[in-house]
């Protein structure tokens, strides 16, 4: 199930939302690694049939890595939900940011997944 952090919720500015706008909305999220503490911002939406999290390691200057991918997975949805991320067509490609990865589920479809044999035993 789709749900997102609303005690991270960035209430206002620009990117300002409130819980009236249900699942939409910008988050930055604390996240610690060792001994250093930085966020993970986040825009959440859920329209057009699809549930969406975009993901920017905040004031770094790199993509997010696996675990923090996981991490805003876990955040986002249930240990049970797939999500996937997409690599599409190259004239299809929008890089609005250049460090933003995306994470995307269906709401009304059942996504595909490969055996795990496929991938390892």
């Amino acid at each position: 199930m789709f749900k997102v952090p609303n005690d991270y919720r960035i209430r206002t500015g620009l990117m300002g939302s409130d819980i009236m706008q249900g699942n939409n909305g910008a988050f930055l999220i604390p996240y610690r690694l060792l001994t250093t503490e930085y966020g993970l911002f986040c825009i959440a939406s859920d329209g057009m049939d699809w549930e969406h999290v975009s993901i920017t390691v905040h004031n770094v200057g790199r993509c997010p890595d696996w675990a923090e991918m996981c991490f805003i997975k876990n955040l986002f949805w249930d240990d049970t939900d797939t999500v996937i991320q997409f690599h599409p067509a190259r004239p299809e490609y929008v890089n609005t940011h250049p460090h933003c990865l995306h994470l995307w589920r269906p709401i009304s479809a059942i996504i595909p997944k490969p055996s795990p044999l496929l991938v390892g035993v």
